[in-house]
């Protein structure tokens, strides 16, 4: 559930031609919202695991932020069932953004539009591409 040296470039059918801000829907943050903040405030300062079990955290509606025992105890709970990896985020199903792991699994945005992504994707760094899911069936 690791990813290293790799980009996750975007999906297939994703209408976006560049990174788009993703934005919250009926006064709430979305769960792309909130990965979009998460990655954007700290370029790879989290892995993968990091950005699941925050984004879930975030939208359990918790009454009070839990002690450093009860969040352990809560992602060993949450990552006891196999999640989703980050290939099925909506960041670059829906908006444009590819994500980039470094050696360390550490993820960062890079967008669509970037000369930096044209790089990454033509494989002239070494790292690995692996697309995004799509959101609809091909």
């Amino acid at each position: 559930m690791h990813y290293y040296s790799t980009l996750i470039a975007v999906a297939d059918d994703c209408a976006a031609s560049g990174g788009v801000i993703p934005s919250a829907k009926g006064g709430k943050k979305t769960v792309a919202v909130l990965q979009f903040e998460m990655i954007a405030g700290a370029p790879h300062g989290l892995t993968q695991a990091d950005v699941l079990f925050e984004t879930w955290l975030l939208r359990q509606d918790l009454p009070e932020e839990p002690s450093e025992e009860k969040r352990a105890e809560l992602r060993a709970r949450f990552f006891a069932r196999s999640q989703a990896c980050m290939r099925a985020s909506p960041l670059p199903k829906t908006y444009g953004w590819g994500l980039l792991f470094d050696e360390h699994g550490r993820v960062a945005l890079c967008p669509r539009d970037s000369a930096e992504y044209a790089q990454l994707v033509a494989a002239e760094s070494g790292v690995t591409v692996l697309k995004a899911m799509r959101s609809k069936r091909a």
